[in-house]
């Protein structure tokens, strides 16, 4: 069965800062680079202040046009007519989760129960519902462990997730995906609304784009998550959702224009 499909790879491998700090941004460095952002988003170029509401930052053109890929994800989510489609979802699936959890990797540092009280995104806050339905709210931190801890449980679970041949999907699978979409589309959320700018900082804005995009056209080509939960990111899923707008060509240089040649009907010879 294929279950460890890549669909795309992060530019660096080990990216969690606790696993390898000599290779990765000091979190001094990355808050120089976040006050800079800051800075830039905040002064227009006549220098007055911006209104009262703050832009969204990652809706700037100027990061939104950042990609990993240039081409239509439509065709990549695109169910293959060789394969099962619960076995074409439990392959996404798994392989959104992998690489959702090592985006959000790059930035735990910085998430923390002081700078992130709440799991926020826009003006929406959400709260995590334990097995017996018991509403909680908790530290964005905390809310991404317990989604982590959930989705790798559910993963990796043969009689879930079934890897091994002939062996059937349950009854509830279809259901258990939405579940796993929903939980991934929140930490994409907190992504951009909270931790944009340190993402900016580290230079990973255009994995984040392209990871977003996919997962979001792949979801609405199985209808995995109700369009009421995706709609606070609507403005940002209308521009990333469609193809990477292609360079301006370049135009040739001009070249001077040369004598025609003489015409032979003209020419006069001496005799």
């Amino acid at each position: 069965m294929v279950r460890d499909h890549a669909l795309f790879s992060l530019k660096k491998k080990d990216m969690h800062p606790q696993k390898n700090p000599k290779n990765t941004l000091s979190c001094k460095m990355v808050l120089q680079a976040v006050g800079k952002v800051l800075r830039k988003s905040k002064t227009k170029p006549n220098g007055k202040k911006p209104p009262a509401e703050e832009k969204k930052l990652y809706l700037d053109t100027e990061f939104t046009k950042i990609r990993v890929v240039d081409f239509d994800l439509k065709e990549l989510v695109v169910l293959p007519r060789e394969i099962d489609l619960n076995e074409w979802l439990a392959s996404n699936t798994t392989t959104f989760f992998n690489l959702i959890n090592l985006q959000y990797s790059t930035i735990s540092e910085f998430c923390t129960g002081d700078t992130c009280q709440a799991m926020t995104a826009c003006s929406t806050i959400y709260y995590w519902y334990d097995e017996r339905g018991k509403k909680t709210k908790c530290t964005a931190p905390q809310y991404v462990d317990f989604v982590m801890s959930l989705c790798q449980k559910l993963v990796t679970d043969e009689e879930i997730f079934p890897t091994k041949y002939g062996k059937e999907f349950p009854n509830s699978f279809e259901s258990l995906v939405k579940k796993i979409c929903r939980y991934l589309f929140h930490v994409l959320a907190h992504l951009y609304w909270a931790h944009f700018k340190e993402t900016v900082a580290l230079e990973l804005q255009g994995h984040l784009n392209t990871l977003y995009a996919h997962f979001i056209v792949f979801v609405r080509e199985f209808n995995l998550i109700d369009p009421k939960e995706t709609c606070i990111m609507d403005d940002l899923s209308e521009i990333l959702c469609n193809p990477a707008p292609l360079p301006a060509p370049v135009p040739a240089p001009s070249t001077p224009a040369s004598a025609p040649p003489p015409s032979s009907q003209n020419h006069v010879t001496e005799r």
